[in-house]
């Protein structure tokens, strides 16, 4: 079946294992677009990328972010206000830094897949 076949409310199998992936990450913790596309042995930044941008909404995007813990650009606001309401580890932003948006701590938010990696496949 092709993806224009499906129906309006299904999703791509891909995309389901995304978000799937996305909705396990613990609050407070993030992954990488990178991070999800290893975990899920398949696809790369791009396409979880995408993949958020199309189906994201319903799930904790905000877990989801860029390897060098920037905010995503135009929903800064929301994602900081997020973080700070779970606890996610954030670095103050620099005076150089645009709008002096802190970025995500990866050292110390960044999840493994922790106690999810033995049902991993």
């Amino acid at each position: 079946m092709s993806e224009e076949s499906l129906p309006a409310d299904a999703l791509p199998e891909y995309a389901e294992r995304v978000l799937d992936v996305a909705e396990s990450i613990p609050p407070g913790r993030v992954m990488t677009y990178g991070d999800v596309a290893e975990w899920l042995d398949e696809g790369g930044p791009r396409q979880v990328g995408r993949v958020m941008a199309l189906y994201g909404g319903a799930v904790p995007w905000w877990r989801v972010i860029r390897a060098d813990g920037v905010l995503l650009p135009g929903h800064e606001l929301e994602a900081l206000a997020r973080y700070r309401e779970e606890g996610t580890p954030l670095r103050e932003a620099g005076r150089a830094s645009e709008g002096h948006v802190p970025r995500v701590d990866m050292r110390r938010a960044r999840w493994d897949g922790g106690e999810h990696a033995e049902g991993h496949t």
